[in-house]
């Protein structure tokens, strides 16, 4: 990657408490996050739950949706 490309990235957060589940990511990596996060809420050793799951999940498809990758 040259100096003249830019790399955006996009953050999605969920703060509850003390935790905090941060995940940061680029336009092309949208899947691979969801993914990560779905394997995260079914590991029983994390107390990221189902639903926490899926709030974070519509959070990055509205993020893609508002800024379409560009190809």
């Amino acid at each position: 990657m040259g100096p003249d490309v830019r790399h955006e990235l996009s953050v999605v957060a969920l703060i509850r408490g003390k935790e905090r589940f941060v995940y940061v990511y680029d336009d092309n990596s949208g899947e691979e996050l969801l993914e990560a996060i779905r394997s995260q809420a079914a590991d029983p050793n994390l107390s990221l739950s189902w639903f926490d799951a899926a709030v974070l999940a519509e959070r990055v498809r509205q993020q893609a949706a508002a800024h379409p990758a560009a190809d």
